[in-house]
């Protein structure tokens, strides 16, 4: 039973502090650093690869105090959207880029869905080889079935988060801690000749290693989708995302270095299944499949909760006005988006015929400029204006060095990136600019107001 949600419905506020960080870190802690650490090795040649994974961090930290900030002003669900209309005028431009935000996301939240489902099924092979099509199908019914157990209350979704981040934490440390006993330094430091020369391929190198850590970091932003969600908002939301960026951070900068201290770089590069390979080295089979079992559980509960956090955002566009009103649809008893969640978990089975490859790069290339540069100005408009600030709203320490620093890194990873991203980003981005313009002249809004 669905009904309509009316301007002054909201959506239950019964997320507490540990259900929020738990649906930061499940989103964070997928299959991505599972299957990554060989793509990161092979687009460095060799363990300097570490440098991406650092730089990663940082950008991930600076970029999440910029999420916690604009999470504390505005602590609403379908975060992005709110933060983006207010900085830059929600009777002006602001409304276009605020539009923007909605448009890629019809594209991105499938896509992140579908990177942590196609990551499940490629990993799945370990414990069973399949063929293209099996896996491919094995991912699509994966988004499907996530689709289904997030048809709740969001009370029983939390519960189901918090037992899941647990198995996936203990899994990361079983990781670590075998990797410290066994570690050889003169593996893990077994750097190349010409390693650090600052040349052309280093530095597109670099690049390519740090987009791939940034997207294996992504995630901390879960909370901010649920904002209306969310108990004590204002307080909880920067407690979420710093938090979980800290942990995570230390957890996989330990885990690679344990990885890369145990196996050789020269043939973790061209592993399909790193970790298992690292645990069959350390302790046999029974410990290879035992991890891998392990790893579908944290990749399944990554693609749920991307899945729980994109199903928002066009909700909210559609209560705003701005998306088809069917979107707003919510539960009557359990208070949840239907026809929002529905569209993104079907959406997100379709994508998943795409590699995950290119699922990962033209994820992290259409956010950075449909989105996080954007937001990163936005902090700073909002600084100037005032709007949404509270005397419990967080603010960023060094401001705006951590703004400047979160610029400058999403900048690099795009001028390091393929041109084919870069045109999808620009043409998903004009596209969206031509339905926004369409739209506001048909209902006579800016900018085609006639008073």
């Amino acid at each position: 039973m669905t009904q309509t949600a009316a301007p002054s419905e909201q959506l239950e506020r019964s997320l507490k502090l540990p259900g929020a960080i738990a649906a930061n870190v499940l989103n964070m802690v997928g299959v991505g650093p599972f299957l990554t650490i060989p793509l990161a090795l092979a687009a460095m040649g060799g363990p300097q690869a570490m440098l991406g994974w650092v730089l990663g961090a940082l950008l991930a930290l600076c970029d999440g105090m910029v999420w916690a900030e604009l999470g504390s002003r505005f602590p609403r669900s379908g975060g992005p959207y709110h933060y983006l209309l207010q900085a830059f005028g929600p009777h002006s431009y602001g409304r276009m880029i605020a539009f923007l935000f909605l448009w890629q996301s019809l594209l991105i939240g499938p896509i992140s869905i579908a990177s942590g489902a196609v990551g499940f099924a490629e990993y799945a092979g370990v414990l069973h080889p399949m063929t293209s099509l099996q896996a491919k199908l094995l991912a699509m019914a994966l988004c499907l079935v996530n689709m289904a157990v997030l048809y709740r209350p969001i009370r029983s979704v939390a519960a189901m988060s918090v037992v899941v981040m647990s198995a996936v934490l203990a899994t990361c440390v079983w990781i670590v801690v075998s990797g410290a006993l066994h570690f050889n330094a003169s593996i893990a430091f077994s750097f190349p000749e010409g390693a650090f020369h600052l040349n052309r391929a280093f530095w597109t190198g670099l690049g390519s290693a740090t987009l791939i850590a940034t997207y294996d970091y992504g995630g901390y932003n879960n909370v901010c989708l649920l904002g209306g969600e969310i108990q004590s908002p204002r307080r909880n939301i920067p407690r979420a995302v710093l938090v979980s960026i800290v942990a995570i951070a230390m957890l996989y900068l330990a885990m690679n270095l344990s990885i890369i201290g145990t196996l050789p770089w020269q043939s973790a590069q061209h592993s399909s299944a790193v970790v298992a390979d690292f645990m069959r080295a350390i302790h046999g089979t029974w410990a290879a499949r035992t991890v891998t079992v392990l790893i579908l559980l944290a990749s399944w509960g990554s693609a749920y909760a991307i899945l729980l956090g994109y199903s928002r955002v066009p909700y909210t566009a559609a209560v705003d006005g701005t998306f088809p009103h069917f979107f707003a649809k919510v539960h009557a008893r359990g208070h949840f988006p239907t026809t929002s969640l529905i569209f993104m978990g079907v959406a997100s089975a379709i994508l998943c015929s795409v590699s995950l490859a290119e699922l990962i790069a033209a994820l992290i290339v259409v956010q950075t400029l449909l989105q996080f540069m954007a937001q990163c100005v936005a902090v700073i408009l909002l600084r100037r204006n005032k709007r949404g600030e509270s005397e419990e709203s967080f603010r960023m320490p060094l401001y705006p060095l951590p703004v400047v620093v979160a610029l400058a890194g999403w900048a690099y990873i795009v001028t390091t990136g393929q041109p084919r991203h870069i045109a999808i980003a620009i043409a998903l981005g004009a596209a969206g600019v031509a339905a926004f313009l369409l739209r506001a002249r048909s209902q006579q809004e800016w900018p085609f107001q006639t008073s």
